[in-house]
């Protein structure tokens, strides 16, 4: 393995981030720091058609969020490679001129040709060859033009693409540190567009010529481009160049094994932050997505899968995007996690209510009990808001409360809170409250704890009084308890 480890993320701002490009930015960035390598970020944004505004801004806000921050790359100035001439070489529809020049060598070393072909020669052409159960490629019919045609046809300002001239009858054979040794036919292969009509280049030679002119010592990308890495090869080959070591990435797959469209519904990264999903999951969640330790753990913290990450692990089998487990995932985090930091995570529900938690002893007791019942943030709400607001009182449960031994269980109550206390109250003293009201009033059990739960929760179930009395405070419980008299 290479010393100087350079691996990049190299998305197209198509859309926001969602879990598949989070994974391959997750795993290029662990690698880099495992091996005190460098991570870029460059953006693909060659495809003009699709460019989403905000994208890019998405994305790397997003990452940012999450903790996996880029050496190198777009906004930052002070960390840029030889290769690029200013910020903005990040992205690659500012390196025109330098495809431009590979272009013209290719061409010029009988490695690339001019194709004149219209959209209407094309179609026609795979409409003839799927009636002939053939295999659907482009023919090369314009790889025998004589260089006199191809002057006389740029003379008259005819459009053109450019296309590699793959060699045929060959084998590409190439090692790939998941798939291990690869090899696919040159007659499956299509004379790949390498310069569209519009001047801009294609993935496949825009991410070699920077790959090549950035240093990339690693590439690490999803599984789909595994078959235009022979393209690539050729390309590395045709321009003198040494290809990087290829690391294809299993497919995410649905739980029914299919395959995972971003199209079928929002996987972007922040729809699931909106959710209430927390960054510590999504992180833990994702890297199982292909990758397993040494040891089979499943909970890891970002800086313990920096230590734990190798390449060696990453599976060939399609990875099961299961969102149950993540659920699993984000109820833990949510439950271990230190209490004062969940509670910031839940502050903007309360504000979104209209709920004032300014009392931040009573409301850390509150984030303490209903944090372990939920699995994402927004649920807080649901198992919270009865220490702020008071609902009604269901008439099966105001039957229980216009009981007579119900009401003196509630006087025994208002009673024993109004009276000095030598000490402030706690759970302990609440709890041998609770107890003196048994043993003076001969009553236990359920006698004893739905009028206090009903008066003071609005339910039969609940926590237990004294959990109850010390979140809402003597004064709140004092009140209700007078409230349901």
């Amino acid at each position: 393995m290479t010393d100087n480890i350079r691996v990049r993320f190299a998305p197209s701002p198509t859309g926001f981030l969602h879990l598949g490009g989070l994974r391959t930015a997750l795993y290029n960035f662990l690698f880099a720091q495992k091996n005190n390598g460098r991570f870029l970020l460059r953006i693909e944004d060659t495809d003009r058609t699709r460019y989403v505004e905000g994208a890019v801004e998405n994305m790397v806000k997003s990452l940012q969020e999450l903790g996996i921050d880029y050496d190198e790359g777009p906004f930052k100035e002070d960390n840029l490679h030889p290769s690029t001439a200013s910020v903005n070489s990040y992205f690659q529809s500012e390196r025109l001129d330098i495809y431009h020049k590979y272009v013209e060598e290719l061409i010029s070393n009988d490695k690339a040709y001019h194709c004149f072909c219209t959209k209407e020669e094309l179609d026609e052409m795979r409409i003839k060859q799927q009636e002939n159960k053939e295999t659907t490629k482009y023919d090369g019919r314009c790889r025998i033009l004589t260089q006199e045609q191809v002057e006389k046809n740029l003379e008259g300002e005819l459009g053109f693409v450019v296309r590699m001239k793959m060699p045929n009858d060959h084998v590409f054979s190439f090692d790939d540190l998941v798939r291990g040794n690869v090899q696919i036919a040159s007659d499956l292969i299509e004379d790949q567009v390498i310069l569209k009509a519009d001047g801009f280049p294609t993935y496949h030679l825009a991410a070699v010529v920077d790959d090549h002119l950035m240093g990339i010592s690693h590439v690490l990308r999803g599984e789909e481009w595994l078959y235009s890495t022979p393209k690539h090869i050729f390309l590395y080959e045709s321009l003198g160049w040494t290809p990087p070591i290829w690391v294809h990435l299993p497919l995410l797959l649905n739980t029914d094994r299919s395959k995972l469209s971003k199209r079928l519904g929002d996987f972007s990264v922040s729809n699931y932050i909106s959710q209430g999903y927390l960054k510590e999951a999504i992180i833990n969640f994702v890297a199982l997505l292909g990758w397993h330790s040494a040891e089979d753990r499943e909970l890891f913290t970002l800086e313990e899968l920096i230590k734990e990450f190798t390449l060696e692990r990453i599976t060939k089998s399609g990875a099961i995007f299961d969102i149950t487990k993540l659920d699993w995932m984000n109820g833990h985090y949510i439950r271990n996690l230190p209490l004062e930091y969940i509670g910031e995570l839940c502050k903007p529900y309360f504000s979104e209510v209209g709920i004032d938690v300014s009392d931040d002893v009573k409301y850390l007791k509150v984030i303490a009990r209903a944090r372990d019942q939920i699995t994402k943030l927004p649920e807080i709400i649901l198992h919270s808001e009865m220490f702020y607001k008071e609902s009604d009182i269901k008439p099966e449960n105001m039957s229980i409360l216009s009981q007579d031994i119900s009401q003196s269980v509630i006087k025994w109550f208002i009673n024993a809170l109004e009276a000095p206390q030598d000490t402030g109250l706690n759970k302990e003293s609440i709890t041998t409250m609770v107890s003196a009201c048994s043993q003076e009033l001969g009553i236990k059990g359920k006698t004893l704890f739905f009028p206090l739960r009903i008066a003071l929760f609005r339910d039969c179930n609940g926590p237990d009084i004294s959990m109850l009395i010390d979140t809402l405070g003597i004064k709140t419980s004092i009140e209700r308890l007078k409230k349901a008299l």
